[in-house]
């Protein structure tokens, strides 16, 4: 009998938090298994919720300040001091991130990453020796020169003309100037946890793959790639950068925000590795008799550096069957390494905006219609029936041991 379960989504973007997404996910376990175990485990990837579940993991805290969003306008924003002492969580969907920017204003060629600089600057005047940018669900596509500007570094055009903020103007960039950054900047160790599978420039490029999702036309995406090709072209001479700006892994994330830290010195790291062990994933994977995960899509670029393929490969590594339940299912959906088995949510075709409004309810009755289905299964018979000479008579099965929904009781629920 399953009793005992983890529960480690990502969030469903412009929808559910992470949490909200494991508290759901629980609620439809509790209707099936009202005497479970339920291990908690909310998972970032670098993007929104970052600075605040890695803050409430290690002990730490957030700091409460405002910063430039990315349409320019000032917006409350934060950065989190982990517990462990010594190091900042920069989290740049919480100053630039696409929820930032409303639907009838997303342009990634205006957009900025100022903020993101300035709050790297906040977390330097707190005296911290290591800052950590996740990064993840973007609202730009300015290979991070807003950052670079808010630190102090001058972009310039073939008149030496300081540029206006947002990608759209990286193809006018002629040279950039260094010599006002931050000088704090070289006595800190600047990591940036990031999705290798991005990269600036190219077929795949950041403007061309996720520029569209951002609102950029066709022709607006061409001019966003030229941009963060030049852009590469000048940071690596004027900054005398020896690393590959242009298709290095991690460059193009969260809009080239990547490729722009590099620069300066960052050490660009998979995600993973960075965020995950300060949520001790895999012992609490270890425990577990089913482990369920989800996030809003999950397709042939789940493989590609998303929680459930992280979350599924992990389980494995200890033998555990993993369920995975996504907002949307599209193709390669069924070849996600590690996943034993996968549902959407939706019950039936709705429109997008009903389906947002009521994720978290989907969620919780898709996690429990999947559960049952899991639990007969468990209680069929493996194998071949045997071959019987005559008519067998009718046999009554005893009832399945779960309680009708909605029965909910008390839980070990962390």
């Amino acid at each position: 009998m399953l009793t005992r379960f983890t529960v480690a989504p990502s969030g469903f973007k412009e929808s559910l938090s992470a949490r909200a997404a494991a508290d759901a996910i629980a609620a439809g376990v509790l209707r099936v298994v009202p005497d479970a175990e339920i291990d908690l485990v909310p998972l970032v990837d670098g993007g929104e919720g970052t600075a605040r579940t890695l803050a409430a993991a290690t002990g730490g805290r957030l700091v409460a300040l405002p910063a430039t969003g990315p349409l320019g306008e000032p917006v409350g924003t934060h950065f989190a001091l982990l517990g462990t002492g010594g190091t900042a969580v920069v989290e740049m969907a919480a100053v630039a991130g696409l929820s930032l920017v409303p639907h009838g204003l997303r342009d990634p060629g205006a957009t900025t990453t100022y903020g993101v600089g300035e709050l790297i600057s906040a977390a330097l005047d707190t005296g911290v020796r290591r800052i950590l940018v996740g990064c993840g669900d973007s609202g730009t596509s300015d290979g991070g020169a807003g950052a670079l500007q808010a630190l102090g570094a001058r972009l310039l055009d073939a008149d030496g003309f300081e540029l206006p903020r947002g990608g759209a103007e990286l193809v006018r960039l002629s040279r950039v100037d260094p010599t006002g950054l931050d000088p704090r900047l070289a006595d800190v160790e600047l990591l940036v946890a990031c999705n290798p599978y991005n990269v600036l420039c190219g077929e795949l490029g950041v403007a061309r793959v996720f520029g569209p999702q951002k609102g950029a036309t066709p022709a607006q995406v061409e001019r966003l790639a030229d941009g963060l090709e030049n852009w590469a072209r000048v940071l690596t001479r004027d900054l005398a950068v020896t690393g590959d700006l242009y298709g290095g892994p991690g460059t193009g994330a969260s809009g080239g925000l990547g490729a722009g830290l590099a620069a300066l010195g960052a050490r660009l790291l998979p995600r993973f590795e960075v965020l995950l062990d300060h949520l001790d994933l895999d012992a609490r994977l270890a425990r577990a008799d089913l482990v369920l995960t989800a996030e809003g899509a999950l397709d042939h670029q789940t493989p590609r550096g998303k929680v459930p393929a992280e979350v599924a490969r992990r389980a494995k590594l200890y033998g555990r069957p993993v369920l995975a339940l996504a907002g949307t299912l599209g193709e390669g959906a069924h070849t996600v390494p590690g996943v034993d088995a996968f549902s959407g949510i939706l019950p039936a075709p709705m429109a997008p905006a009903e389906a947002f409004l009521r994720a978290g309810e989907l969620l919780t009755d898709a996690t429990e219609r999947a559960l049952r289905m899991v639990l007969l299964g468990a209680r069929l018979p493996a194998g071949p029936r045997p071959q019987t000479a005559g008519p067998v008579p009718p046999r009554v099965s005893a009832p399945l041991s779960v309680p009708a929904s909605g029965t909910h009781r008390p839980s070990s629920v962390r």
